[in-house]
């Protein structure tokens, strides 16, 4: 199906304004995607016509909160094809579904001597967290090495599985080189061993068509604004078994089912891992960010994406002075790359002074750009939508300021 970008485009209203009195060109969706107009109407209506807390209320407003905030639950579990409903957690973000993961699963899971895998393509909020739980346990933290390209070792990852491997928490696409893994792989070897596998899939959700039953991941871990839909809001997705063994990861209200002096009985899932008052209107408002990319269709979203950065990549090559940086073979929409002798911050702040939108710096891999003896990138990262006129006005804009370095 072709895509209608100029349609598209008009759900969007933050993409109509001028950025320095220039069109604004945003192309940084990897760090966060703009909102269609569907879901800050989600968000309002919610406020004006439905604010309640969730579960337990006996009034209207209650209910109708609860049964909004309960259909967003069942939609993230359709989108990513889980069993249930019940294996859905939402918490604040990709990091704090890790995190959960480290603090619950970790203590009662992983033990002196054991050991958990990553990749030197990791986000930060896939490292700190294994570190740290690493440092508490006794267990040992492995990377598996990756190509110049940008591409994991697997023959590298197999030597490091043995049966001391608890936990393989590799990301599905990288935040910094767009890389795919191949997680399927992954998942296959490391249950061979006996580990779980924990998939971050911050950048995958957005631009894969994601099925946890056909990956056979334990946990996936992703953010709602990423996808389209509100900030301070991600998602958990766990096997119901291993979540069932897993204590809380925080006390207090909606996570137990009776509390005395004495004992607290805990609640079932997935309101064991949801204490407190949540993020109820962007729980709500996140199900018209998933109607949204369903109403497109993720294989049309996904084509529309390698197209626009086939014709960057192309572009940006012919540039002299401009290196890309990770090349792997399988990608999703992310060009990230350097200009010869400028800082990528300085380049950024050159591309925002025309109207354009990109990412600079480390990107939170501060590991990974060590090991390409780089100190950052510039990244611009394409959405649906996003047009092959703006990658066309981004590359010449890139062109310029290499010509003006160069000179």
């Amino acid at each position: 199906m072709a895509i209608q970008v100029a349609y598209i485009r008009s759900l969007f209203p933050i993409l109509h304004q001028e950025v320095n009195g220039k069109p604004l060109v945003y192309l940084d969706n990897a760090a966060t995607t703009q909102k269609p107009r569907a879901v800050l109407d989600a968000l309002t209506r919610y406020y004006e016509k439905d604010n309640s807390n969730i579960h337990r209320g006996a009034h209207t407003l209650a209910d109708r909160a609860t049964k909004q905030y309960e259909e967003s639950r069942e939609t993230v579990q359709k989108f990513i094809g889980a069993r249930e409903a019940a294996e859905i957690i939402f918490t604040r973000g990709t990091t704090e579904s890790i995190n959960l993961v480290a603090k619950s699963f970790g203590p009662k899971f992983v033990q002196k001597g054991d050991e958990i895998l990553i990749s030197t393509l990791e986000h930060h909020s896939n490292i700190v967290p294994w570190q740290m739980l690493c440092e508490s346990q006794g267990a040992v933290l492995k990377v598996i090495p990756i190509t110049d390209a940008g591409e994991l070792i697997v023959e590298e990852f197999e030597k490091l599985l043995s049966p001391k491997t608890k936990l393989v928490s590799i990301v599905h696409a990288s935040n910094a080189l767009g890389t795919i893994n191949p997680v399927k792989k992954i998942i296959a070897a490391a249950h061979a061993v006996g580990a779980k596998v924990l998939l971050d899939g911050a950048q995958s959700a957005s631009h894969l068509d994601v099925d946890v039953q056909d990956l056979d991941c334990d946990f996936l871990a992703f953010s709602a604004h990423k996808l389209y839909g509100p900030t301070g809001l991600g998602v958990l997705y766990g096997k119901r078994a291993l979540l069932e063994e897993m204590p809380p990861f925080l006390g207090g209200g909606e996570m137990i089912r009776e509390v005395t002096f004495d004992k607290t009985t805990y609640n079932e899932i997935p309101f064991k891992f949801e204490a407190g008052t949540p993020s109820i209107a962007e729980v709500i408002g996140f199900k018209s960010a998933l109607d949204f990319i369903l109403s497109v269709e993720k294989a049309t979203i996904h084509a529309h994406e390698q197209e626009l950065l086939t014709l960057a990549t192309e572009l940006l090559q012919e540039i002299k002075g401009v290196s890309l940086v990770g090349t792997a073979k399988e990608k999703i929409a992310v060009a990230s790359f350097t200009i010869q002798s400028m800082h990528p911050f300085d380049v950024g702040q050159l591309l925002d002074a025309k109207g354009i939108a990109v990412r600079t710096g480390h990107h939170c891999t501060q590991p990974l750009m060590h090991r390409l003896g780089l100190e950052g990138t510039v990244r611009a990262s394409f959405a649906v939508y996003n047009t092959v006129e703006e990658v066309e006005t981004f590359v010449h804009s890139v062109a310029q300021i290499a010509r003006l370095k160069n000179k």
